[in-house]
């Protein structure tokens, strides 16, 4: 049995007649006479009774046509489904991001956005560093992530750029250091004074560039105390613990014991861009690049 035989029966049923079935069907009506005979055959049962007046269901097969059509629906609705996920407007969608990039502009403009266009789509988001997301996509346990660039991506790895923060002194309000907050922080002023940084082993390339760029302005960091995220940074900052140099994202959510300045003699770009494996075949993710593609040109205009 094939489906086609299915899709007969259920035609030749609705209309009462092989030359109505043939007609919608757009098949020459002997072939339906003998895909219904053959269906017959095949079952041992007969399923219409044959008369001048046309076609009329047996209790057998008035029986088999409830069953031949919720199969058919369960079909089309699986092939509707399937359909959805291929256009990329159903399926699941696994996404990474570093934390201080979800607070404000691209980021969160491309989540929601996408989130209406595709509300079928199951998106996972995990907080990850960056390198920790590149691990993830490298053994496919994320589909993408936000990073903050430094090294050169693998070749298998595709990427969209799409700002650049720089860095920013956080400062404790309880130091009382007076300071116009329009103006530019000179770190020297700072020398001595304690500070909070992250491990090398966090993100050994943005802790080399950042450190190295210290050395080049001729700024020594005081650090004693380090802490695996930003968030966990700026909290100690909170308590006067000490200062940190942070992303400048962060001004987006301002903790309120410390104040942000930019530096006069120090830069450190962050390129943020959205990465991904070349050959992905996950439909949800390329529809995803686009729908940032488009917020990004959006966040330009």
């Amino acid at each position: 049995m094939e489906l086609r035989h299915l899709r007969y029966f259920a035609a030749v049923a609705e209309h009462a007649s092989m030359r109505a079935a043939s007609e919608r069907l757009h098949i020459t009506q002997p072939a339906i006479t003998r895909q219904i005979q053959d269906l017959e055959a095949e079952l041992g049962f007969t399923l219409f009774t044959r008369s001048p007046r046309g076609l009329r269901l047996t209790p057998a097969g008035d029986s088999y046509l409830r069953d031949a059509r919720r199969i058919l629906a369960a079909l089309d609705a699986a092939a509707t489904a399937a359909r959805r996920v291929a256009d990329g407007v159903a399926g699941q969608l696994r996404l990474g991001y570093v934390e201080n990039a979800g607070w404000d502009g691209v980021v969160p403009q491309a989540l929601h956005r996408f989130q209406a266009e595709a509300p079928d789509v199951a998106m996972a988001l995990s907080t990850l560093n960056s390198p920790e997301q590149l691990a993830a996509i490298a053994q496919d346990a994320l589909d993408g992530g936000f990073i903050y660039r430094f090294d050169p991506l693998p070749d298998d790895l595709a990427a969209l750029p799409l700002l650049s923060h720089d860095i920013v002194l956080a400062l404790p309000r309880a130091w009382r250091i007076a300071h116009d907050e329009a103006q530019p922080f000179d770190l020297h002023a700072l020398a001595g004074r304690p500070f909070v940084s992250f491990p090398r082993a966090v993100y050994p390339a943005y802790h080399d560039r950042l450190f190295s760029a210290c050395q080049q302005a001729g700024i020594r960091l005081n650090i004693v105390q380090e802490q695996p995220t930003e968030a966990a940074m700026l909290s100690l900052v909170c308590s006067g613990i000490g200062a940190a140099i942070v992303n400048a994202a962060n001004l987006a959510r301002p903790p309120a014991q410390v104040r942000f300045y930019r530096l006069q003699n120090l830069s450190v770009p962050l390129p943020l861009c959205f990465v991904w494996q070349r050959q992905a075949g996950n439909p949800a993710l390329a529809r995803f690049v686009e729908t940032l593609r488009e917020t990004v040109r959006v966040a330009e205009a």
